[in-house]
C-alpha cells in the first residue's frame, strides 16, 4: 500500500500552530504557550543568531533592565566622562510628581557612595533624604529657628583645608572663600530687596567684608554691618565722602538691607555663628531645611543659597588632602530659590561654579521645565535653560505632551521616545488597584544617541527608605 503524500494548502504554506487538519498532518487539540527566556547575546546567539543588544552599558549603578531587551543597564556619570560618552557629569532628572524621580536619584546616590564617593544634600526642603542619609551612616543637620544655624560667612569645610594649606594652594583657597562669601552676600541682599546691589554697593560690601574678616576669625553678618557703619577711610573713599552725614546717606540703603538680614524674616538662622560641623570622612551629609518649608519663598531661597555655598566648600575640601574623594550632590526644588528675584540664577552659578572641577556628580531634580518660565526675567530664563542643557545625562520620567516642546529645546527626542514618555503619564482607565504605568520607568538620554528605556525595581529595603507617600498611608493600630 502506498503512503499518501501530504501537500500543504497553497494559501497556508506554513502549518498553523495546531498543525494541518488532514490525516498525518500532526493535528493537536491543544498547544501550550511558549516559555520566555532571557539571556545575553553570547548565550542565545546559538538559538537565534540575529539577536542584537541595545548597546547599554552594564557597568555603573544598576538602574534597571532595558524595557525592550531586558538587559541590565548601569549608569555611572563619572565613568561615562572618562570613557568620552559625556562632556560633564551633571544629571537632569525630570518627570511628573509620583513617578519615582526621587527613587532613581536615591538609587544612584546609594550606588555612588558604594563606589567611594561622598554624598551631600544641600538644602533638603522636604526632609525626604534624612532616613537615607542616616541609613548610610551619615550626618543630618536641621536648620531653622531654635535649631542649628549656618553662618554664610563661615569657612565651613574649607576651614581645616585652609589651615593646612601652604603657598599658592593657600592663596587659591583664600581667594575662593572670599569670592564665595561675597557672592553669597550679594545674593542675600538681592533676595531681601528684590534687586541686585549697585556697583558702588558691591565695592563697599567687599571692603566691609575684608575688614570684618581681618578682625574676626569667623565673621558673621553683624560684623560686616558694623564695619560698614564705622566707615574706615577705604570705605569713605569708595563712597566719595569724608563727611559722616553724607557717608551715612550714601550707605544707608546697603546698611538697612544688611540690617534686615539680622532683624528681618531670617533672623536667628544666618546671622550667628555656625553650629554645623563636618567630618570629611563621613559618607553622607544633609542640610535639612524642612523646618522652613512653610515660610515665605525668600526665607527658603536664603536657606537654599547658604546651603549651596556651604556644600561648594564641602566639595572643595573633599578634593584636597592626601585622600581626595569625589562628591555626589542632589539639588531638588532649586527653582524655588531662583525665582525669588532677578539675577539669582547668575548669583547661584557664581556660588557653586568654583567646585565643578573638583570632581562632582550633580543631580538637578524638577517636575517641569515650566519652572524655568517662572523666573523673573528673560535673561534669567535663558541662563536657566543653559544650565539644564549643559547636563551630560537626562533621566526622563512620564510627563504630559505639553512638556515635550520645552524638553526638545535641551535634547532631541524621536517620535517613539516621545510616545513612550507620554504613555507613562497617566493610567489608561479609571479602574483602581492597578500600578501607575509610569512608576519606576525612565528614559536615559545623552547627546544625540537613542535613549535607553529602563524599568527600575526596588528592593524591600529601598521601598521603605525611598517612600515619599508616608503622609497618605493609613494609620497603624495602637
Amino acid at each position: 500500500m502506498t503512503t499518501p503524500v501530504l501537500h500543504a494548502d497553497p494559501d497556508h504554506p506554513v502549518p498553523r500552530a495546531w498543525g494541518w487538519p488532514v490525516r498525518g498532518g500532526g493535528r493537536a487539540a491543544h498547544v501550550e504557550t511558549g516559555a520566555r527566556f532571557a539571556g545575553t547575546t553570547s548565550q542565545v546567539c546559538g538559538l537565534f543568531p540575529f539577536a542584537v543588544s541595545s548597546g547599554a552599558d552594564v557597568h555603573g549603578v544598576p538602574v534597571g533592565r532595558h524595557m525592550h531587551t531586558t538587559e541590565p543597564v548601569g549608569l555611572d556619570p563619572a565613568g561615562w566622562l572618562r570613557a568620552g560618552l559625556v562632556s560633564n557629569t551633571g544629571v537632569w532628572v525630570q518627570g511628573q510628581p509620583g513617578i519615582g524621580k526621587s527613587s532613581i536619584t536615591k538609587r544612584m546616590l546609594v550606588g555612588l557612595v558604594g563606589f567611594g564617593m561622598r554624598a551631600i544634600i544641600p538644602g533638603d526642603v522636604k526632609g525626604e533624604y534624612t532616613p537615607l542619609i542616616h541609613a548610610l551612616g551619615g550626618a543630618v543637620w536641621r536648620l531653622g529657628r531654635g535649631l542649628h544655624a549656618l553662618n554664610p560667612l563661615d569657612a565651613g569645610p574649607l576651614g581645616p583645608a585652609l589651615q593646612h594649606a601652604t603657598g599658592t594652594e593657600r592663596a587659591r583657597l583664600t581667594e575662593t572663600l572670599r569670592a564665595r562669601r561675597l557672592a553669597l552676600l550679594e545674593a542675600l541682599l538681592t533676595i531681601v530687596r528684590r534687586t541686585a546691589p549697585t556697583v558702588t554697593e558691591r565695592r563697599l560690601l567687599g571692603v566691609a567684608l575684608d575688614t570684618a574678616t581681618d578682625a574676626h576669625h569667623a565673621p558673621v553678618i553683624p560684623h560686616v554691618l558694623a564695619a560698614l557703619t564705622a566707615g574706615d577711610p577705604p570705605l569713605r573713599a569708595i563712597a566719595a565722602s569724608t563727611d559722616p552725614a553724607e557717608y551715612g546717606r550714601v550707605t544707608r540703603e546697603l546698611a538697612n538691607t544688611l540690617g534686615l538680614l539680622c532683624d528681618g524674616a531670617i533672623r536667628g538662622i544666618f546671622d550667628r555663628p555656625s553650629t554645623v560641623t563636618v567630618d570629611l570622612d563621613t559618607p553622607a551629609l544633609s542640610l535639612d531645611i524642612s523646618a522652613l518649608d512653610g515660610d515665605d519663598d525668600d526665607v527658603v531661597a536664603a536657606a537654599m543659597l547658604c546651603s549651596w555655598a556651604w556644600s561648594a566648600g564641602f566639595v572643595d575640601a573633599a578634593g584636597t588632602g592626601t585622600r581626595p574623594r569625589n562628591v555626589v550632590q542632589v539639588q531638588d526644588e532649586l527653582w524655588r530659590a531662583l525665582r525669588v528675584a532677578p539675577g539669582l540664577v547668575e548669583q547661584s552659578d557664581r556660588i557653586t561654579r568654583l567646585g565643578r572641577h573638583r570632581g562632582i556628580v550633580s543631580f538637578q531634580v524638577t517636575h517641569s521645565l515650566d519652572d524655568l518660565e517662572a523666573l523673573p526675567t528673560e535673561a534669567d530664563r535663558a541662563k536657566a535653560r543653559g544650565l539644564a542643557a549643559r547636563n551630560g545625562v537626562l533621566l526622563l520620567g512620564g510627563m504630559a505632551e505639553t512638556e515635550l516642546d520645552g524638553l526638545r529645546r535641551i535634547t532631541s527626542l524621536t517620535d517613539g521616545e516621545a510616545a513612550l514618555i507620554t504613555s507613562w503619564a497617566a493610567p489608561p482607565t479609571w479602574h483602581a488597584g492597578r500600578r501607575h504605568p509610569g512608576r519606576g520607568k525612565y528614559l536615559i538620554k545623552s547627546g544625540q544617541r537613542m535613549g535607553l528605556p529602563v524599568a527600575l525595581t526596588l528592593t524591600p529595603t529601598e521601598q521603605a527608605l525611598y517612600d515619599t507617600d508616608t503622609a497618605f498611608h493609613p494609620p497603624t493600630a495602637p
